[in-house]
């Protein structure tokens, strides 16, 4: 049983992320399809939704917002000035989720009604296949209630961590960016497996199912990289002759770099709006 069980979930905007959650929070059983509510203006993807996950499906945001105990804004960051314009009136003691990459709290705190509770947070693609990492920034008036729901409704779709909201941009540029990173890597160790005769099709496995299964073991355990490195690494053999080529090549610095970079671009994004 969770603090999801006696509420009712809104969601503005179902695109891949919003659809992911609702999937997510269905397959996890958090609530019934009966409590969620769906807005979209694309129509013809709520109805889809809507027979396949039997939720209920609303052709106004203001008709979600009114259904719901907890509302998730899932729409691009350009819209969230008309969205919320639209929401203003509506808004009552809901707890409202953004997850608009870029947009601070403080952009809904003084566009809706004072005391509005707003929780930022931030998924990754991943959250289509239920690996999202997810990061969870709760704005004035959110409590710890509050904030142990959203970590309820977020863990469906992946891994949740609480931080401060100064340090969304270093999300952005770790865990938002780093799918991207990830899929070059494993697209440039099947190149590697092709290269030395492996058909493409296994290649791809081998690579993404090695990838797949050192995380697992970063995440199960608290030994250091380094020393999980080193179990693979043994003196003279194959592994310490790749590691070598990365290390001449930059990978590491290269990496490092990647994420300071995209984590300067969304500090210069979040200036702009």
């Amino acid at each position: 049983m969770t603090g999801t069980d006696n509420k009712k979930i809104g969601f503005i905007g179902t695109g891949k992320m919003g659809e992911a959650l609702i999937k997510g929070i269905l397959t996890a059983k958090l609530i019934a399809p009966s409590k969620i509510y769906a807005g979209d203006a694309d129509h013809a993807k709520l109805e889809l939704l809507e027979k396949e996950c039997r939720i209920n499906i609303c052709k106004d945001n203001c008709d979600v917002v009114l259904g719901a105990d907890i509302i998730i804004i899932a729409v691009k960051p350009q819209t969230i000035p008309a969205v919320l314009g639209e929401l203003k009136d509506s808004v009552k003691k809901q707890l409202i989720i953004s997850i608009a990459a870029g947009v601070p709290i403080e952009t809904f705190e003084k566009a809706l009604p004072a005391g509005t509770k707003v929780v930022r947070v931030m998924p990754n693609i991943a959250a289509t296949v239920r690996e999202a990492a997810c990061a969870i920034s709760p704005g004035n008036a959110v409590s710890e209630e509050d904030v142990s729901l959203v970590s309820d409704i977020f863990s469906s779709i992946g891994r949740t961590v609480l931080l401060p909201e100064h340090l969304m941009d270093a999300v952005t540029g770790l865990s938002g960016s780093g799918p991207a990173y990830i899929f070059m890597i494993i697209e440039a160790l099947a190149d590697g497996g092709v290269h030395e005769g492996l058909d493409r099709n296994t290649a791809r496995l081998l690579a993404a199912q090695t990838v797949l299964g050192a995380a697992k073991m970063v995440l199960s355990n608290a030994t250091h990289t380094g020393e999980l490195k080193d179990m693979v690494t043994s003196p003279g053999g194959t592994t310490i002759r790749g590691i070598r080529v990365m290390e001449e090549r930059g990978v590491r610095v290269a990496m490092m770099n990647a994420v300071i970079a995209a984590c300067e671009r969304s500090k210069e994004l979040g200036r702009k709006k």
